[in-house]
């Protein structure tokens, strides 16, 4: 007899393993689809070189919700997030290092700039009642902006109120950083430019723009909404790598029944009268379920995996219009020692944090200049982590792995050039020619690396153009727009299909928070019957 499931999820990423194990802690029978031999998607941990284990493509987490560690009992199964301490700026002759002090950190500024060491203060009591304020939307249902249905908006009501209730000053800044680039709404508060241009780095990732680019001050926001223990812009390291957390999220879920298959590639998205009744695996094994919920992005779950007329042709033109632009490359280098920064030598705790190699605003920008062009930046931004200093099990005893992520490394090269091993061997070089900058010793370092171009990254993770967070977070793709008008609620068009991935409210990052959701509304669903 042919297996029969409430629920089919495809893709075995951190929000596919969410959503499972709600759907599986509710009582439903449940199967994850994994194409791969591993899980997690990009939240993965493998040994590229023998005996180094990376975090392949995302490499700390801070957007993970809370709910879902409490929900999931996660440190039961393994969870464990290792401190990232703070922010170091290599520069020509000096740096610029970032605490988790904030001490230590104001002490620091005042190097710089008296004025900015005070603005500081101020600056991260603003951000952290901003991130305070919007916090409850990661947790929101969108309404559809195009029907009037007040129980699809009552969940937004205490927002409203709270927005209406805030200080001048605060309803003021909101809306710029709706509206404002991450490199003018710093310029508001701070005059040292390497300061100005690591925390806007913040303001660019996962997005195919630049510091100055109207619409990045939001993801600067974004990413300063993440916690961990309660305490906001705190970043760590999973114990393990990424793939840790992935690990313990699929050991939550198989603990409540959800069943966990690998190297099971789903080939087709099984429609009959309008509606998903399973799927189809490329091995030609078919798995009928009561219901679909895909952790893909838009263009493989709609455009892929649908046979072509299931969808409105209005709705699949949405979708065709959805924007990916991957924009980022990765870097993982298998190091025979520690890398010597000539501004601040010896091993320190300043190699214990992300090490951001972001000068000025003019150089972030000019990073950009070349990716509008379609080339890879020439002096790219790079923030990079050593994590064997706070989890030496990544690497053989005296060895380390240095994390690299890059920008810019655009999907579509200009001139029709293609991410052949040429062009990746070219994005490595100066990968490793911009440390060396500051590291000279790095070179000597390298016993073995692995370099990620973002078709790299779509061919082996499965992220159409490579993009971190299934498509843009531009202001035009958030909320009741993600992924496509009239369809923010997780639901779709073809009866009993789910998004649950990045791709829906409120995107992308180490976070489950799409995962989690889909699954409450789907839950929610079966329960209105």
């Amino acid at each position: 007899m042919q297996e029969r499931y409430d629920a089919i999820v495809i893709g075995g990423g951190h929000n596919g393993l969410v959503c499972a194990a709600y759907l599986a802690r509710a009582g439903l029978r449940v199967v994850v689809l994994e194409r791969r031999d591993v899980l997690g998607g990009a939240a993965v941990t493998e040994e590229i070189v023998p005996g180094f284990r990376f975090s392949v493509a995302s490499y700390v987490v801070s957007l993970l919700r809370p709910e879902i560690v409490r929900d999931l009992e996660l440190p039961r199964h393994g969870l464990a997030i290792l401190p990232l301490d703070g922010t170091f700026t290599p520069l020509e002759g000096d740096h610029l290092w970032r605490l988790n002090d904030h001490g230590r950190t104001v002490r620091e500024l005042r190097r710089w700039s008296l004025t900015d060491a005070e603005a500081y203060e101020e600056y991260g009591i603003l951000m952290a009642q901003m991130a305070r304020f919007i916090k409850p939307i990661l947790s929101a249902v969108p309404g559809d902006q195009g029907r009037i249905r007040p129980a699809e908006w009552v969940s937004l009501a205490p927002l409203a109120r709270r927005f209406a209730g805030l200080p001048r000053r605060q309803r003021d800044t909101f809306i710029q950083l709706m509206t404002m680039s991450a490199a003018d709404f710093l310029d508001q508060w701070f005059e040292t430019d390497p300061l100005k241009a690591t925390m806007a780095a913040s303001g660019i990732i996962g997005t195919f723009q630049g510091v100055r680019s109207p619409g990045t001050a939001y993801v600067l926001l974004h990413h300063y909404m993440g916690e961990i223990d309660g305490a906001f812009r705190a970043w760590g390291i999973p114990r393990g790598g990424t793939g840790g957390v992935s690990l313990a999220i699929a050991s939550a879920a198989r603990a409540q029944g959800a069943e966990i298959r690998t190297e099971a590639p789903v080939a087709a998205i099984d429609v009959r009268g309008g509606r998903a009744v399973g799927v189809t695996l490329r091995s030609g094994e078919t798995i009928e379920a009561d219901a679909v919920l895909s952790s893909a992005d838009p263009r493989v779950t709609f455009l892929d995996l649908l046979e072509p007329g299931v969808l409105d042709g209005q709705f699949a033109a949405d979708v065709r219009r959805y924007r990916f632009r991957g924009s980022s490359g990765k870097v993982n280098l298998a190091l025979d020692g520690l890398p010597e920064f000539t501004c601040l030598p010896g091993r320190g705790e300043h190699l214990r944090g992300a090490i951001s190699f972001s000068p000025s605003v003019d150089y972030m920008e000019r990073a950009y200049d070349d990716a509008k062009y379609g080339r890879f930046s020439r002096r790219p931004y790079i923030d990079a982590i050593i994590p064997t200093l706070v989890d030496p099990a990544m690497a053989p005893p005296g060895k380390h792995v240095m994390s690299c992520f890059v920008q810019y490394a655009p999907y579509h090269l200009a001139d029709g050039g293609a991410w052949d091993d040429a062009h990746r061997q070219a994005f490595r070089d100066t990968v490793v020619d911009t440390l060396a900058e500051r590291a000279p010793n790095i070179r000597d370092l390298i016993v073995g690396e692995q370099v990620l171009s973002p078709l790299d990254i779509e061919q082996r993770i499965g992220l159409s153009e490579g993009n971190i967070f299934q498509g843009e977070l531009s202001l035009e793709q958030l909320f009741f727009n993600r992924p496509v008008p009239g369809w923010a609620r997780y639901r779709t068009p073809v009866h009993g299909l789910w998004m649950c991935g990045s791709a829906a409210h409120p995107g992308g990052g180490l976070m489950g928070a799409p995962g989690r959701i889909a699954a409450l509304e789907h839950l929610r669903s079966r329960s209105s019957r």
